[in-house]
C-alpha cells in the first residue's frame, strides 16, 4: 500500500488507446509525468484522434526516443 497522504496509480491495462485514454491512464507509462500526459489529451482535444502511434511525435516534448520508449505502452485503434 502506498504511505498516509500518497495515491496509488491506478493498475493500467497495456497497450492503452491514445484515443480514449485519459491524463491519470496516460501517467502509467514509464517516463509520462502528468503535464506530459495532459499535452498528449489536450492535442487529441485539439487537433482529434490520433491517426497512428507517430503522431505523438508532434506533441510538445515527445522526441524520437521517448516516442520509442512509449511505443510498447500504446496503440490507436
Amino acid at each position: 500500500t502506498a504511505p498516509r497522504g500518497e495515491k496509488t496509480a491506478p493498475i493500467a491495462r497495456f497497450p492503452i488507446d491514445l484515443n480514449t485514454a485519459t491524463a491519470e491512464q496516460l501517467e502509467a507509462i514509464p517516463g509520462i509525468g502528468p503535464v506530459l500526459a495532459q499535452r498528449i489529451v489536450d492535442y487529441r482535444r485539439t487537433n482529434g484522434r490520433f491517426n497512428s502511434i507517430d503522431e505523438l511525435l508532434e506533441v510538445s516534448g515527445i522526441g524520437q526516443k521517448r516516442l520509442e520508449n512509449m511505443r510498447p505502452y500504446v496503440t490507436v485503434k
